[in-house]
């Protein structure tokens, strides 16, 4: 019993309840007796639906439907009891039940809590990230936490649990990650059953103009799951001899930089810096573009033009990068490259080796030549070798830089064939030259032929035969011959003089002919 009445004394009824209370729980005990004849007592007032009366005691009134919930009903109950006798009211007394609190509530968070940050990548490490908040129905002290198994945890803490304000805790990049997930727990702090809940924050990472225009494409340094470090490309180009008013063709690609900051994507114009002291090039400071407009007159003297070029952020010239464009003098290209034969013939051995030189005719290694008459002695050092796009078998073959070719001994089968269509390609002025290469696989141990016809070797029996034979041709056809000047001198012999005459006449110089 939380409180008692007694009659007529004009005392009100005090008492307590916890909330979630069992129906017919006692909230107070009268001291009156409630049976005396000609006395009634009876509940009123705005809660009186909560209590009722048994005998001389005042009992909590609730259903499975109807549970008292201090967080719903308020934290006080006021009903009123009401004394009669004979009929006749005599007295009301006033029920104040006070509704002790129970931790029956988890914190949850606030409806408008947003669940989806944006940030700067430019943010400065230890300031606020973000800020949340829960409530507990129960008016408990609520306590913040991040879930250290969340993705990306590492970014964030929290230096005072009360606050909901989040931390940043390590630097923020765009170009490394773009999105951030993070769990963050509310906690009751003061209660035996620590009830709590937990909410997902996604953080958009924004860029920020924190990197350098980048020359494409990057010659790559040193990469990891965080972070990338390039190196401008060197861009070259080949000119003639006395060749002006042309847009350069550059190698790797164009000329062309990207802004750093991707999500950003600044407008970039580019310069250059150096290397253009005759005012030879003029560069398109839009496109990159760069065009000779004075040529070369000796290569000899000017072999190689060097130049420094830059790419800068329109909107803050003080971003830039620096890259190096090389341009070579040719001499004038009056030949292209051939190959001394059309067609090439050469055997290879099957095996375990991994790599063999494919050999010619007679077991000499097979190289392939290639004349270039714009070179003294016919050798140009910039042709280098190379199959067609048409060629097959290439997964098997490759060229040395002499024009050897080795073959992958252990992934060939004897008895095969392959032709393989070859270019030699002047590095310089790009012409090029084409050749058909047949390769022969031989079974381990068999001889590479010494000749087309296929003779190994010439043997002395071989060599007696030979001459044999050659010494009766010789014989017969000088019989024939024999015969033949004895049939012609039998017939002259036999001409009419003075046809012979007339002949000899005519042949004589002294002679003159007359028509």
């Amino acid at each position: 019993m939380s409180g008692w009445a007694g009659c007529l004394d004009g005392q009100d009824v005090f008492a307590a309840v916890r909330e979630n209370s069992l129906s017919g729980e006692v909230v107070a005990e009268l001291m009156s007796d409630t049976t005396a004849d000609g006395v009634r007592w009876s509940l009123g007032g705005k809660d009186a639906d909560w209590f009722f009366l048994n005998e001389r005691n005042i009992r909590l009134n609730t259903t499975p439907d109807k549970i008292l919930d201090r967080e719903v009903q308020g934290p006080v109950l006021v009903a009123e009891l009401v004394y009669c006798q004979d009929d006749t009211l005599q007295i009301v007394y006033r029920i104040v039940v006070m509704i002790l609190n129970e931790n029956d509530n988890s914190p949850v968070f606030a409806e408008d809590t947003v669940q989806s940050f944006v940030i700067s990548e430019l943010t400065p490490v230890n300031t606020i990230a973000f800020t949340v908040h829960a409530t507990d129905a129960d008016n408990d002290t609520i306590i913040y936490s991040i879930d250290q198994t969340s993705p990306d945890a590492e970014y964030f803490k929290v230096d005072f649990p009360n606050t909901g304000e989040v931390i940043l805790s390590k630097p923020l990049d765009y170009e490394t990650k773009t999105l951030l997930t993070v769990t963050i727990h509310a906690a009751e702090m003061s209660t035996v059953e620590h009830f709590n809940t937990s909410i997902n924050i996604t953080i958009t990472v924004l860029d920020g103009d924190d990197h350098y225009p980048q020359f494409v494409p990057c010659n790559l340094l040193f990469q990891n799951e965080t972070s990338c470090i390039c190196t401008s490309p060197v861009y070259t180009a080949n000119i003639t001899e006395g060749e002006e008013d042309i847009v350069l063709d550059f190698f790797p690609s164009p000329i062309h930089a990207v802004d750093g900051d991707r999500g950003l994507s600044s407008p970039l114009s580019y310069a250059i810096l150096s290397g253009d002291d005759e005012g030879r090039f003029l560069m398109d400071s839009m496109t990159g573009e760069v065009k000779l407009t004075r040529g070369v007159g000796d290569r000899l003297t000017t072999p190689v033009l060097n130049l420094h070029i830059m790419a800068y952020q329109d909107d803050d010239p003080r971003k830039y990068s620096v890259a190096t464009v090389l341009v070579r003098v040719l001499a004038v290209n009056q030949f292209s490259p051939e190959f001394g034969m059309a067609e090439y013939h050469g055997f290879v051995t099957a095996g375990q080796n991994i790599a063999s030189l494919v050999n010619t005719y007679g077991n000499k290694v097979l190289m392939l030549h290639v004349q270039d008459q714009d070179f003294n002695h016919g050798f140009n050092p910039m042709i280098s070798f190379t199959f067609s796009p048409t060629s097959n078998h290439t997964d098997i073959y490759q060229f040395a830089r002499d024009g050897f070719l080795i073959a992958r001994a252990n992934q060939l089968k004897p008895k095969q064939k392959h032709v393989l269509e070859v270019m030699a390609i002047d590095q310089e002025s790009g012409d090029a030259a084409f050749t058909t290469v047949v390769v022969e696989v031989l079974n381990d141990g068999q001889p590479v032929p010494h000749s087309p016809l296929g003779g190994d070797h010439l043997t002395g029996c071989t060599v007696s035969r030979a001459f044999f034979l050659t010494m009766m041709f010789m014989t017969v056809i000088g019989c024939i011959l024999s015969t033949v000047m004895w049939l012609k001198k039998k017939y002259k012999g036999k001409r009419d003089p003075l046809e012979r005459g007339c002949v000899a006449q005519g042949k004589h110089p002294n002679v003159v002919r007359l028509v």
